[in-house]
C-alpha cells in the first residue's frame, strides 16, 4: 500500500531521523497487519476507511498508553496525507477520528543541585580512560542539552576549542552551534589526550567510543547515564532525555531568555520549548507554598 514510497519520502525528502522512521514504519506495519486480519477484503488505501481506524484504536487500549495511540494515530495521519498528495486517495479517513485524552506530562528532571554533586564526585568517576568518558557523556548531556542521537553523531571534528564551542547535527539534518562551558572544555581535552593514548585498532572519528574504540551506540550512553543516576536519583525515568530536560529547566530557572533555550535545544518552534515554562512555575509555586505566610 505505497508504504515503502512513503518511507522513502520521509527518509529522504523530509530527512526525519532514523529513529523516527523506524517508528513510523513499524506503526504503519502494525496497522497493515492489523487490516490483513480484521478485514482482508482491504487491498487498496482509498478502501481504508476511518471505522477501521477506530477499530485498531480500541485493540491498542488492551496494552498501549493513550500517549503510545496517539502516536501511532499521527504516524497515520502523516501517511494519508501523503497518499492524498501522491493522488492514490480523494479523502483522508484520519479526519474523522480524535484523539485520545492524555493527562499533561511535566518533562521529568534531575535538580541541578543534585547533577552538580554527581559530577563533582571525586569517587564516582575513575581517572582513566573509561571513567572520564563516562563523565564527559554525563557532562556533555547535562551541559548542552544536545539529545542521545546528537551525541552519538559528534566527531572529534565537531569540538571548536577555540571557540569553546560544538557543531550539533540535530533532526532533519538541521546544524546549531552549542557553547562549552570551562569545565567542559577540560574534559573534553583530558578525554582526547586519554582516547589517543589507548591505540585504538579502529581509530573511529566519533567523539564518543566504547572500551575498545568502536562507535558509541545507543543502548550504551543509556546505561552509562541510567547508571550514574542512580547514585542521586530515586526516580523511575533515568534516561538521557531527562538530562536535556534538566538542561533547559535549570537554564529557564536561572532566567535564560525562552528563545535563546530554543536554539539551543534545536528546537523548531517556541510551541515546543514551552513545556519546560511548566516546571519553572511548579518550582514557583513550590518556593511560595514555603516561603509565603498565607501559602
Amino acid at each position: 500500500m505505497f508504504l515503502s514510497q512513503f518511507i522513502q519520502y520521509i527518509t529522504y525528502e523530509k530527512r526525519y531521523s532514523p529513529h523516527t522512521v523506524t517508528a513510523y514504519e513499524s506503526d504503519l506495519t502494525q496497522f497493515m497487519a492489523f487490516l490483513n486480519q480484521s478485514d482482508p477484503v482491504v487491498q487498496h488505501p482509498s478502501d481504508i476507511t476511518h471505522h477501521h481506524i477506530r477499530n485498531w484504536m480500541v485493540t491498542l487500549m488492551n496494552d498501549q498508553s493513550a500517549r503510545t495511540i496517539n502516536r501511532k494515530i499521527a504516524t497515520l495521519r502523516k501517511y494519508f496525507k501523503f497518499l492524498l498528495s501522491e493522488a492514490h486517495i480523494t479523502t483522508v479517513p484520519t479526519a474523522k477520528v480524535q484523539a485520545l485524552k492524555t493527562a499533561k506530562q511535566l518533562p521529568v528532571v534531575v535538580e541541578d543541585q543534585k547533577m552538580m554533586q554527581l559530577l563533582d564526585s571525586d569517587t564516582l568517576f575513575t581517572d582513566d580512560f573509561k571513567g572520564v568518558r563516562d563523565k564527559l557523556i554525563i557532562e556533555l548531556l547535562f551541559g548542552t542539552g544536545i539529545r542521545l542521537s546528537e551525541l552519538t553523531g559528534l566527531t572529534e571534528g565537531d569540538i571548536n576549542t577555540y571557540e569553546a564551542t560544538i557543531k550539533v547535527l540535530g533532526k532533519r539534518n538541521k546544524q546549531r552551534i552549542v557553547p562549552l562551558n570551562k569545565e567542559l572544555q577540560q574534559l573534553l581535552q583530558t578525554y582526547l589526550v586519554l582516547k589517543k593514548s589507548e591505540i585504538f585498532a579502529n581509530n573511529s572519528l566519533k567523539l564518543i567510543v566504547t572500551n575498545t574504540g568502536a562507535d558509541a551506540y545507543a543502548k550504551m550512553i543509556y546505561l552509562t547515564v541510567h547508571k550514574y543516576l542512580n547514585y542521586i536519583s530515586t526516580q523511575n525515568k533515568k534516561s538521557p532525555h531527562v538530562l536535556r530536560h534538566s538542561f533547559a529547566t535549570t537554564l529557564l530557572n536561572k532566567g535564560a531568555d525562552l528563545n535563546a533555550i530554543k536554539d539551543l535545544l534545536g528546537h523548531a518552534s517556541l510551541s515546543a520549548t514551552q513545556v519546560y515554562t511548566h516546571n519553572s512555575v511548579e518550582r514557583l509555586k513550590s518556593i511560595y507554598k514555603q516561603a509565603h505566610p498565607k501559602a
